[in-house]
């Protein structure tokens, strides 16, 4: 059966054209949930991939920022502990059959949400059933999640991702971190620093500058200490969730292997899927509406 599986983001569109659980023909567009009103999507999403449609393929199946509230139709919040890929939302008035994976939420152990990540634990459940322990999706606003017994337990967002982007564009210190390249070593010794002493974070930032001014530190060293810094911080954040457990994560090609390194210098075993991967995975997995 053909269908077709998409990722459907605030600033883009992914569209894949599914034959069972394989992938035949991937297509994206900047056409982002941000940029359309409700009635735009579907014509939106003909205009990329019509002749799929038209060749019999009206079984879609899509996760992101299509389910808010701004999107194609709201698919509200699920509370955990939940399967990740249960309750799926139907899309009215339309001859497409239309399912959105709705986000999910908790309330304790603090207030947090997640929409589209909760589709790539679907996926990484999908290729693991039996998996006990901890997923990490690196992005913007990283997630640690619990997972059990094939339910989200409970999780974590950490926005390192967008302070880095923020420093490194925003802040004094872009005048320190402009140019390419990568120091390892400077990335694991700040990496290991922040961890411990979490605390110092905003007086280590600062000396990335001086170093600058006063040392003619290069940018490959600054921005590898500023990664591993914040890096470092969200890891203490995050040690309840990925402490003693196995730890899957879910990533690009560039973030997951800096998250690797980062655990594995704590002695905790990992396994990387990449993101597209586990979500096409989990939208297979996804189940009839609720």
């Amino acid at each position: 059966m053909r269908w077709i599986a998409v990722d459907w983001g605030t600033s883009a569109l992914r569209a894949t054209l599914m034959d069972g659980g394989a992938a035949r023909e991937t297509r994206s567009s900047d056409e982002g949930m941000s940029g359309l009103t409700r009635d735009m999507f579907e014509p939106t999403l003909r205009a990329l991939v019509g002749d799929w449609i038209d060749a019999g393929a009206t079984d879609i199946r899509a996760a992101g920022m299509v389910g808010s509230r701004q999107g194609w139709r709201e698919a509200p919040y699920a509370l955990v502990p939940r399967a990740p890929s249960a309750g799926a939302v139907a899309v009215p008035d339309t001859d497409l059959r239309v399912r959105i994976a709705p986000g999910l939420s908790q309330r304790r152990p603090h207030p947090d949400v997640m929409r589209g990540e909760e589709t790539q634990i679907a996926g990484i459940l999908a290729r693991d059933p039996g998996f006990d322990g901890c997923a990490c999706l690196p992005g913007t606003h990283t997630k640690w999640v619990h997972v059990s017994a094939s339910e989200v337990v409970s999780f974590l967002t950490v926005m390192s991702g967008e302070l880095f982007a923020l420093i490194a564009g925003k802040s004094i210190l872009r005048h320190s971190l402009q140019g390419g390249g990568w120091d390892a070593d400077a990335f694991a010794a700040a990496c290991a620093d922040a961890l411990s002493r979490p605390e110092t974070l905003t007086a280590r930032l600062f000396r990335l500058r001086a170093a600058d001014l006063l040392e003619g530190q290069d940018a490959a060293t600054a921005r590898a200490t500023l990664s591993g810094l914040l890096l470092g911080c969200e890891l203490a954040a995050a040690r309840p969730w990925w402490l003693g457990r196995d730890v899957v994560i879910c990533g690009s090609d560039k973030t997951a292997p800096v998250y690797r390194t980062a655990l594995e210098s704590q002695g905790i075993r990992t396994t990387i899927v990449p993101a597209a991967e586990a979500t096409l995975a989990g939208l297979a997995a996804m189940g009839d509406p609720a």
